[in-house]
């Protein structure tokens, strides 16, 4: 699991900032008042005008006194960090934020904690803050990310209740990112107003597909899952209203107790109804925030729910619409499902077990979230070479997704 907050050494009287990482000692004089230089030597730095010095170990001890501005002593556990790479650093709370890995296709940004849902599985729990100060940072951060970024994720909360704001990411995105896919996670709830999915679709961005769970074909159970009445019209009419305004729309469903004895009719549901989605993604608990105090009543080994599972895969793909399976162990699923499954777990929080190490299709495996030692299937186990025709193993499970969970 790689760390994305840590504690920083020494503290000094200033307003928090956003910079990008570098190690080039020759960078341009206008470009380091954004840029940090990470400073790996075993001897004093002269390099001058960068907005702070990152340094560890006896680089700090031999150099400390010598930069030309302020120097952050890193944590081992933030010792990745690598040219491109942004970071925002609060000098007087003495923390740092890893926004953005140059090398990673899981970045993501995160504009609320706020949301107009509760869902009972809802593994960052909505808090009512005002954090309008992350899309400050976000605005500053997007003109320094690297233009050959493959992909984004906009995530929360719930991004649409910032209206305006949230077009203003997605605009920034489009004007600096130009090659960059957006994959936007939202409840789908705000969509119902036709102006404001009109309104995202004006961006024009080439590439942006919204991710928006359905969780039941019954609407009293969809509602009951987000804790809020009405929910679920005003979901279907926004994944409608996006769709009609020319919007790439994702149906994502998370499978716990509640819910997975209606899969093949929440399937036949969204083949009925959504047949025009891009894409269909059944996906497994990350066992974090309300799921943890929900355990009882939402957790089941997915060994129990493959008979559903695959009637609800099979069905979509009967009516062509593109399924895939997320956060799934293959050795939990029916082998008929493997070609479905996804590597979709972000890489900073993703995880095998030693029993993994002797596995046949480790490489090929989605691995774990790290919140699954609070409950596993009692089905792990490596497949082992002989089980499985290794010339067939790169062509029944595909490769790593587009999006971040």
């Amino acid at each position: 699991m790689i760390k994305l907050f840590g504690r920083i050494t020494p503290t000094w009287d200033d307003a928090p900032f956003v910079a990008r990482v570098t190690t080039d000692l020759e960078r341009p004089i206008h470009d380091r008042e954004q840029e940090v230089l990470l400073w790996h030597g075993d001897s004093a730095c002269t390099a001058t005008g960068f907005r702070a010095y990152l340094c560890t170990g006896y680089a700090c001890a031999v150099g400390c006194g010598s930069f030309a501005g302020p120097v952050v002593h890193l944590p081992a556990s933030l010792g990745y960090l690598a040219d491109g790479d942004i970071v925002r650093i609060s000098p007087r709370g003495g923390d740092l934020w890893v926004m953005y890995r140059c090398s990673s296709h899981h970045n993501f940004i995160f504009l609320t904690e706020r949301c107009n849902s509760n869902c009972v599985m809802c593994s960052q729990p909505p808090r009512d803050v005002n954090d309008d100060h992350l899309v400050e940072q976000y605005l500053r951060a997007i003109p320094l990310m690297s233009p050959e970024t493959p992909e984004l994720a906009i995530t929360g909360g719930e991004p649409t209740l910032l209206g305006d704001r949230l077009i203003q990411i997605i605009r920034a995105c489009k004007e600096c990112l130009p090659i960059t896919s957006l994959h936007m996670l939202s409840n789908g709830r705000m969509f119902n107003y036709l102006s404001f999915s009109q309104e995202l679709a004006g961006v024009a961005h080439p590439d942006l597909m919204v991710g928006i769970p359905l969780y039941s074909d019954i609407a009293s159970l969809h509602d009951f899952v987000v804790q809020a009445e009405g929910a679920f019209d005003q979901t279907v009419r926004g994944v409608m209203n996006l769709r009609r305004c020319g919007v790439q729309v994702e149906v994502r469903v998370v499978l716990h107790r509640q819910t997975v004895h209606r899969l093949p009719h929440l399937a036949r549901f969204i083949a009925r109804n959504f047949p025009f989605v891009d894409h269909v993604a059944f996906m497994g608990l990350d066992m974090m925030g309300y799921v943890r105090m929900n355990l009882e009543a939402l957790w089941i080994d997915p060994v129990e729910y493959q008979t559903q599972l695959r009637a609800a895969v099979e069905e979509l793909h009967r009516h062509r619409m593109t399924v895939s399976i997320y956060n799934h162990q293959l050795c939990v699923l029916d082998r008929e499902l493997w070609g479905f499954a996804r590597k979709s777990i972000s890489d900073w929080k993703n995880e095998y077990l030693p029993e993994c190490d002797a596995c046949a299709v480790r490489d090929q495996c989605g691995g774990f979230f790290s919140s699954s030692s609070l409950r596993r299937s009692e089905s792990i186990r490596p497949i082992l070479r002989e089980e499985t025709d290794s010339r067939r193993v790169g062509a029944d499970v595909s490769s790593e997704s587009s999006v971040v969970n």
